[in-house]
């Protein structure tokens, strides 16, 4: 079998590290994680975050050589009351909002608020067993405004971050999709792309008597926010290699890796040819499968 497309960019790059990602909130039920493809092929290493026991032990349990998980829950360094839903997926340091609930009522059981606990958060520049974030993945259930705002020096050679970010608030004061986005913007992020959209359906209105089917209410996404490449003086040699291997191999941004292919070329960091290398290298990516 041929080396893979990630491989022979990881080559073209003169990458020697491994990708550094921490996940915060890597509950496995909310499904594949983008870097699965590095992961899966050695290229990275994860640190990722559960303070929710059964999640972690699933974590734990099934984890490969290049994956840490640890109990903290990442904040801005208080004490505070997780309230534990239903549906794990819902547990959070908000209360579900019963306006929104009122009106997505389908949520509402999931939502339901079952118990409590009390919880440490740590700030995410105050975690020592992190060194570098190449890549920050965050779903926190509304907490991810303050895992920003006290990861500041952490995420200062971040250059990429994927965020869910809410359309309208499914708990009491959470911080809204604006929020986020000046405080990413301040840090030298712009938007990339929408991973993942999430409708819902206004309640008591039904299709098809499915609670499940939607029409064009947006609830939340999945945003990607990569740091600011319009100019490329921002961008270190290994800010640049990290970002165009994330880009290709995480979302098959492959308009943005090639922009830093071509940075680093010019600058002799790689070496000559190597943008007409990764363009071959992208149209047999791209070419259809012979059936």
């Amino acid at each position: 079998m041929g080396r893979s497309s990630i491989h022979e960019l990881r080559d073209l790059l003169r990458l020697d590290d491994l990708t550094e990602i921490v996940d915060i909130g890597a509950n496995p039920i909310e499904g594949e994680a983008p870097y699965r493809n590095l992961l899966a092929e050695g290229l990275c290493r994860v640190t990722g975050f559960e303070p929710q026991s059964e999640a972690l032990a699933e974590l734990n349990a099934r984890k490969s050589a290049h994956e840490t998980y640890l109990p903290y829950a990442v904040g801005d360094g208080s004490r505070k009351t997780m309230n534990l839903c239903y549906h794990s997926g819902w547990s959070s340091t908000l209360t579900p909002s019963k306006t929104s609930l009122d009106v997505f009522g389908s949520y509402r059981p999931n939502a339901t608020v079952v118990g409590t606990a009390e919880i440490e958060t740590r700030r995410l520049d105050d975690i020592g067993e992190i060194e570098r974030i190449d890549v920050l993945k965050v779903d926190i259930q509304g907490g991810e405004l303050d895992v920003f705002k006290y990861g500041r020096k952490k995420l200062s050679n971040t250059v990429m971050l994927q965020t869910e970010v809410p359309f309208v608030n499914l708990y009491d004061g959470q911080p809204s999709l604006g929020d986020i986005d000046v405080e990413l913007r301040g840090q030298g992020f712009i938007p990339h792309l929408i991973a993942g959209l999430k409708k819902a359906i206004i309640s008591p209105f039904l299709l098809n008597d499915d609670p499940w089917q939607t029409l064009n209410q947006l609830l939340d996404a999945d945003f990607v926010y990569v740091r600011d490449f319009r100019d490329p003086t921002a961008l270190g040699d290994d800010q640049l290699k990290h970002l165009s291997l994330a880009a290709h191999g995480f979302y098959g941004s492959y308009d943005l890796s090639y922009r830093g292919v071509l940075i680093l070329e010019e600058r002799g960091a790689i070496a000559s040819g190597s943008g007409q290398r990764y363009i071959d290298l992208v149209n047999r990516v791209l070419q259809p499968v012979s059936p």
